[in-house]
C-alpha cells in the first residue's frame, strides 16, 4: 500500500505534524467537543443566502434523495484504477441516476456555453485523493457532448495540492487547472525566513485577489491574527470570501469527493465544497463543526451551480481521516452519483459507520456527527431521512 502513495516524506511529515496541531485540516474530535448545541448556534449570514430566489438548477437538483452506487470488482486491479472499467462505471452510473442515455443526461445538466468546474479532493495524493481516471471519464463525457476543453476547470482550494495529486497542465492539456490560493509551506514550517512567498509588497496575501469580497460566508467568530493562520487562510476576521472562480467564472460545478472519514463523521460530498470553496475556514471548525457543510452550500454560488456529485470510492479510508493514513485505506471498487450531496453523504455516512465497526474501530454514533444533514433537509437543500432516500446499486 505504501508504494502506491507518492507523497514525499517531507510532505508526509508536514502533514502529520499539522494534524497533531489541528492546522491543515483540523482535528475532528476537537471540533465535535467544541460545537455549540442547537439552541446556542453561532450566528451566521445563512439567512441572507436563503433569501435569494432559487433557480431550476438549485439543490437538491432533479433527483432529491436518489443515490446510485456503482460497484465493479475489476475497477482496481493490483490496487490501481483500470481506466476503461472506471469510464464504464461512470457511464452506467450517470444513466442509472437520470434514467436517460449519456447524451440526454448531459443536456439535463449542461449546455455547450457552460464553464464547468470539476472540484476534486487532492488531499493524500496517490493514496486517497480523487483518481485521475475518474476525472478523465467525466471530461470525456463533457467533451463528447460539446463542452470545449478550455471551458473546463479542475479546481481545489490549494494549488500545491492539485499539482501533487497529478492535476497538472501537462496531464490535462487545454484544461484550466486552478487552486483558489497559494500557501507558502516553507514559511509555514519555518524553513523560509521571510514571508515574500505569500505576502506582496503591500502586505496583502498574494491570493487575496482570487477571492470575491462581495460574496462571503459570515460567522460570528474571529479568525486568529497570527501569520501562519493568514498564510494558510488568506484572511482572518469574521468573513470567509468565496473564490472568484466559483462566484464569477463557473456556471456549473461537478463535485468529485472521495470516500473517507473525518473522526466519527465523513469527509465526502458536502465537506469537499463546504470547506473548499471559501477561505478563512480554520476559525469555523470548532464552533460550527459540520454546519459549515450545510450553510456554505446554501449560498447561490454553490446551491445554483452544483449539478452533479460523483464520489470516488475506488479506494476508501475508514479511520484517521481527513488526512491520509495508508494502513486504514482499502480498495472499495465503487463510485457514487447523485445530484443531492446531502443524500450522498447520508449513504456514505451509514456505510462508513458499518465499515468502521467491521474493522474494529470504536464508533461514536452521537447524532451531532450527522445532524447537519437533517439541518440541510430543513433548509430544503437535500434529503437526509434514510426512509426517503432511494439507494440504487448497479
Amino acid at each position: 500500500m505504501n508504494a502506491l502513495w507518492n507523497v514525499s516524506r517531507r510532505r508526509f511529515l508536514q502533514a502529520a505534524g499539522a494534524v497533531g496541531a489541528g492546522l491543515v485540516l483540523g482535528n475532528p474530535l476537537a471540533w465535535a467537543e467544541g460545537k455549540k448545541e442547537a439552541d446556542g448556534r453561532t450566528r451566521t449570514n445563512v439567512d441572507d443566502a436563503l433569501a435569494v430566489p432559487r433557480t431550476d438548477h438549485s439543490l437538491p437538483g432533479p433527483f432529491p434523495g436518489r443515490v446510485v452506487e456503482v460497484h465493479d470488482p475489476a475497477a482496481m486491479p493490483g490496487g490501481s484504477p483500470d481506466p476503461a472499467t472506471v469510464e464504464a462505471m461512470f457511464g452506467r452510473g450517470i444513466q442509472a441516476l437520470t434514467r436517460r442515455n449519456l447524451r440526454d443526461s448531459f443536456h439535463l445538466f449542461f449546455d455547450r456555453t457552460d464553464t464547468v468546474g470539476i472540484k476534486v479532493n487532492p488531499v493524500g495524493a496517490g493514496l486517497i485523493s480523487t483518481r485521475l481516471e475518474l476525472v478523465d471519464a467525466i471530461i470525456a463525457w463533457l467533451v463528447a457532448h460539446g463542452i470545449r476543453r478550455n471551458k473546463i476547470v479542475i479546481w481545489d482550494r490549494f494549488d500545491s495540492m492539485l499539482a501533487e495529486a497529478g492535476f497538472t497542465p501537462k496531464r490535462y492539456p487545454g484544461i484550466r487547472i486552478e487552486g483558489l490560493q497559494t500557501m507558502d509551506e516553507a514559511a509555514f514550517t519555518g524553513e523560509a525566513k521571510d514571508d515574500s512567498g505569500w505576502l506582496n509588497a503591500d502586505g496583502l496575501h498574494v491570493s487575496a485577489r482570487r477571492f470575491d469580497p462581495d460574496v462571503y460566508y459570515w460567522a460570528d467568530v474571529e479568525g486568529p491574527e497570527d501569520k501562519n493562520y493568514l498564510n494558510q487562510h488568506v484572511f482572518n476576521g469574521r468573513k470567509s470570501p468565496f473564490g472568484r472562480l466559483v462566484t464569477r467564472d463557473l456556471t456549473k460545478i461537478i463535485n468529485v469527493p472521495v470516500f473517507k472519514n473525518t473522526g466519527n463523521g465523513v469527509s465526502m460530498a458536502t465537506k469537499n465544497l463546504g470547506y473548499g470553496a471559501i477561505c478563512n475556514t480554520g476559525r469555523l471548525h470548532q464552533p460550527l463543526f459540520f454546519d459549515v457543510c450545510t450553510e456554505v452550500l446554501a449560498f447561490p454560488a454553490i446551491r445554483d451551480k452544483l449539478v452533479l456529485n460523483v464520489m470516488d470510492g475506488l479506494r476508501g479510508q475508514y479511520d484517521g481521516g481527513p488526512m491520509p493514513v495508508a494502513d486504514k485505506a482499502f480498495v472499495h471498487n465503487r463510485i457514487y452519483l447523485a445530484t443531492d450531496p446531502f443524500a450522498m453523504d447520508r449513504v456514505g455516512h451509514d456505510q462508513m459507520v458499518a465499515k468502521r465497526k467491521e474493522m474494529g474501530v470504536r464508533v461514536n454514533e452521537h447524532p451531532k456527527y450527522s445532524e447537519y444533514l437533517h439541518y440541510a433537509e430543513r433548509l430544503g437543500l437535500g434529503v437526509a431521512d434514510p426512509s426517503r432516500i432511494e439507494h440504487v446499486v448497479v
